[in-house]
């Protein structure tokens, strides 16, 4: 049995959207259990009303929890005082961004650099599941195809701000990417409809052999490349880092990479034309430190 911890705050527009989108479902209930999760109510889906679409859940348990820290600065899951023992956590959240353009994105948290101004600690990765982040992502094409002739579009962000700390794997799933999108009523059910099909295609992922887990680097803070393979491939992504960081890394964060991903890493992947030639000679003889193939997104 796996159990999920679907984590959400008071302090979030969208995430408080989403919230209430998974308690009015008609697929599935949400149901108090009688405790309390960071002193807020905590429920937990007792039934599910379309078992063949769900067909993996009904032996795995899972929570939704709500707190009233910001979800980017939420340094500790206070489990000694709860009643649940989560064995993933998949963070329901807002996402902001200067071109306000509508989107669904999914993407791991971790910090490359010497400072860490959005949460976590600097240099510091979080624990993630690759297989998670890709049942995520297709999660969340298949969802958004439910807002017809919509502007939204679905991405996959490289690694970035915290919370870095908690020691349970974790995922953002985001609905972005301003005030005005945060509060749409579809795009909230969308992205609650994705995380609990999530659960179930992790699940799924987890008897398929033929996935291949790889770390990314290269590329801007959208990662093209990396989605394309999760889309056409057998690849599942967990920590990616863009080329703007690739200077920073060095054999703690690489390890940190391959530490800190729950399952085991096949691949490293670099996105080739997204890594300028200074940044190669440079990662390259690090990653060649271990016993891990290097190959060019390109190749698979």
């Amino acid at each position: 049995m796996t159990v999920f911890l679907i984590i959400t705050s008071t302090e979030d527009i969208a995430s408080m959207n989403i919230r209430d989108k998974f308690l009015n479902s008609n697929d599935y209930i949400f149901k108090e259990v009688g405790s309390l999760w960071h002193n807020n109510p905590l429920f937990k889906v007792k039934s599910i009303l379309d078992p063949e679409r769900y067909e993996l859940l009904e032996e795995n348990k899972i929570y939704l929890g709500m707190t009233d820290t910001p979800l980017i600065y939420l340094n500790d899951l206070i489990l000694e005082d709860s009643s649940i023992a989560p064995d993933l956590l998949i963070f329901a959240s807002r996402h902001r961004s200067e071109t306000e353009r509508p989107a669904f994105l999914i993407h791991t948290t971790g910090n490359w650099a010497n400072k860490a101004d959005y949460g976590g600690s600097p240099r510091e990765l979080s624990n993630t599941s690759a297989l998670l982040l890709r049942a995520g992502f297709l999660s969340l094409m298949e969802q958004s195809q439910i807002l017809d002739n919509s502007e939204f579009v679905v991405d996959i962000e490289v690694s970035h701000h915290g919370p870095t700390i908690l020691e349970k794997p974790l995922i953002f799933m985001e609905l972005g990417s301003s005030e005005k999108e945060w509060i749409i009523d579809d795009a909230g059910k969308v992205v609650s409809s994705a995380v609990i099909n999530t659960v179930n295609k992790y699940l799924d992922f987890q008897n398929q052999k033929e996935i291949k887990v790889g770390v990314g680097f290269g590329g801007m803070h959208y990662a093209p490349q990396f989605k394309k393979l999760i889309m056409d491939k057998n690849i599942a992504m967990s920590f990616i880092c863009p080329k703007y960081h690739l200077g920073q890394i060095n054999k703690d964060l690489v390890e940190q990479m391959l530490n800190n991903t729950y399952e085991k890493v096949d691949y490293f992947i670099i996105d080739w034309k997204g890594t300028n030639s200074a940044d190669k000679k440079h990662l390259i003889p690090l990653l060649e430190e271990f016993n891990i193939p290097i190959k060019k997104s390109k190749e698979f």
